[in-house]
Formats: C-alpha cells, sequence, structure tokens
C-alpha cells in the first residue's frame, strides 16, 4: 500500500479588543486562577496536523482540526456565505470554527464522503442561556483537557463541487473537562444537523437544520450558578435542548449581464430566514426564557471580486420572543479577505 504524508494548517486572526487566557494553579489551597490580558486581537490556531493519505477510501488526520459540523465547517470563507457574519443561527448554539484536537479517519467512496473523529470534548462551565454550548469551547486556558473525549462524525453526498447534501454528529459528556472536579454527575451532549447546498444557473440556496441536547441540563445551570467570577463564564440557566434553522437563496446578477460563468467575480443578491431558540426546551424548574427564541430576516448583497477578495452588505430585522423590547435591527458592512 502506499502511503503519502502530508501536513495541514489554518490559522484566523481575530482584531481589536482584548485577549485573556487563564491558568488555574492547583497548588492553591482552594485553587486559584490567574489571567493575562492582550490587546489587539490575537491570532486563533484553527488546524495544525498531520495527514496521512493511504487510498481514497481510507485516510488518517492527526493533531489539531476543525469539526465537521454544520455548514460553516465547511464553509467558512468570506465568499462561501452571504451574511457579513458567519451563519446566525450556529453563531449561537455552538462553537464557530469549531476546532480540537484528535484523530480522524476520513474518505470517499463513490459519491459518498464520510468523516469520523474521536477529540477534546467542551467544558459544561461555559454554557449559557444565549449561546447553549458555544462558549464550552476550550479557549479560556492556556490547555485543553481530554478527560472527556468526543465522537463526530459527518456524512455527505456529493453531487459535484456546487451540490451536495448530508449530516453530522457529535456525542461526548462535557464534566470532566471543566476547570475543578465540581461535578459528580453526567452530562452528556448529543448534536445533530441536516445540511443542504445548491447552486445551478446563478440561483444559490442553502439551508441547515440543527438541534442539540443537553443531559442534566438543569443541574448543570446549578452548578455553574456558583462558579466563581474569575472564570469569566455567564452562570446563566442551560437549556436541555437546543433547535435552530436557516434557508437562504441568492441569485448572481451578473447573469442577466451575460457574462461568462467562468469568471471568479459575482455580484449575488440574497434573502435568508434564521429561526433558532437555544432555550427550546428547560429541565427541572429552570424558566425557558423566550426571550432565546429569535427570528431574523435578512436581505443583502455581496461583490466578490475573487475568492481573495468580497465586499458584502446586509440589513437584518431579528425579533425575540417576548413581548416587549423584542426588535433588534441592524445594518451590516463588511470586506472578506482570504489568504
Amino acid at each position: 500500500m502506499n502511503q503519502k504524508i502530508r501536513f495541514e494548517s489554518e490559522i484566523e486572526f481575530e482584531h481589536g479588543g482584548t485577549g485573556a487566557t487563564m491558568e488555574l494553579d492547583k497548588f492553591e489551597e482552594f485553587g486559584e486562577f490567574e489571567m493575562e490580558i492582550e490587546k489587539g486581537g490575537e491570532i486563533i490556531l484553527e488546524k495544525l496536523c498531520a495527514v496521512v493519505q493511504l487510498k481514497p477510501s481510507f485516510n488518517l488526520r492527526i493533531g489539531h482540526m476543525v469539526l465537521p459540523i454544520g455548514m460553516v465547517s465547511k464553509r467558512h470563507r468570506p465568499y462561501q456565505y452571504f451574511t457579513v457574519g458567519r451563519s446566525e443561527t450556529e453563531l449561537n448554539m455552538i462553537p464557530i470554527v469549531w476546532h480540537e484536537s484528535g484523530v480522524e479517519i476520513f474518505g470517499r467512496v463513490n459519491r459518498f464522503v464520510y468523516q469520523t473523529q474521536l477529540v477534546t470534548g467542551l467544558d459544561s462551565s461555559g454554557f449559557s442561556s444565549a449561546n447553549w454550548v458555544k462558549r464550552g469551547h476550550q479557549g479560556r486556558f492556556e490547555y485543553a483537557n481530554a478527560a472527556d473525549l468526543a465522537f463526530v462524525g459527518r456524512l455527505d453526498y456529493i453531487i459535484d463541487d456546487k451540490n451536495l447534501f448530508g449530516i453530522s454528529g457529535y456525542i461526548g459528556n462535557t464534566v470532566h473537562n471543566r476547570p475543578k472536579p465540581d461535578v459528580e454527575f453526567d452530562a452528556y451532549i448529543g448534536i445533530a444537523d441536516l445540511h443542504l447546498v445548491t447552486e445551478m444557473k446563478g440561483v444559490k440556496l442553502r439551508s441547515l437544520f440543527l438541534y442539540g441536547h443537553l443531559k442534566n441540563a438543569d443541574l448543570i445551570s446549578r452548578k455553574n450558578m456558583s462558579l466563581s467570577n474569575n472564570l469569566e463564564v455567564k452562570r446563566t440557566p442551560v437549556g436541555s435542548q437546543a433547535v435552530g434553522w436557516f434557508i437562504e437563496i441568492g441569485y448572481d446578477l451578473f447573469r442577466l449581464l451575460n457574462m461568462s460563468p467562468e469568471k471568479t467575480n459575482s455580484l449575488d443578491v440574497f434573502i435568508r430566514y434564521d429561526r433558532y431558540d437555544t432555550m427550546f426546551s428547560t429541565d427541572g424548574l429552570i424558566f425557558n426564557n423566550p426571550r432565546w427564541d429569535r427570528t431574523t430576516w435578512t436581505i443583502g448583497c455581496n461583490y466578490k471580486l475573487s475568492e481573495s477578495l468580497t465586499f458584502k452588505g446586509h440589513y437584518s430585522p431579528r425579533r425575540l420572543g417576548t413581548k416587549t423590547v423584542n426588535k433588534e435591527n441592524t445594518l451590516s458592512f463588511g470586506m472578506g479577505l482570504n489568504f
């Protein structure tokens, strides 16, 4: 069997604000958190791994990698999504772009492309009402615990480069990766999604349905409420179930000008609908806050000069589930660089 070994790397630069990392000194009597603050943004390592290519149907990836959950994991370049920011539904439910350390088996069999991963899991001390498990990604400390691992899988049916549909899933415990061993019960989390991408004659359609369930969410909520302020976590109740979905459709106006479809530039106008609820269901005495049932319509346009440069703009009226003070209207402009 012939094999090839190659290396993959990917970084992202976040500009502005302050960045902070923490370190836990376990030798203090009650434990002590030490914080380092840096200004001016930070560079995030999303991928650094070795790939062992064995054959099309079976290959290995070892190191730090992106988890293939949802739409953004595969389409997070500025020219691959319409809105100024990344998927609103995914952004408020799961980590974006979600990356962990571990091992992966992947390959392609005919039109089916699969990925299976065993990776470091989430930390339930970061779960919250507004963002469900998003802040459970282990990025607050200088290291990531691997006491709880997670299993990830994805299966796509590839019609061609512009048309596919598939499913992905995630399951893992979240209690043993907490900063301190303060939980004696399990809090398994399961996440699943269905996704569709299609493009034909200038019309681009993308859709995603995302569902998640957290075991013992009420017990995690009570534990999180007593956490130290130094951890900088929300300490708000956590939903036992979260649900979100979106559908967007766009059209390349350059098609009306009879420009060649092989050209790299395009002018897409689009409309998008998001509906997501990070407290779709709650356990025990946890109040199901209707505020976190959110609906957003987004209209806008993209001018893509090339895959390296995209100009974006959109308007979004967002409505919250509460009866009063439930409107959030935003006008956004951005420039996407890919290098």
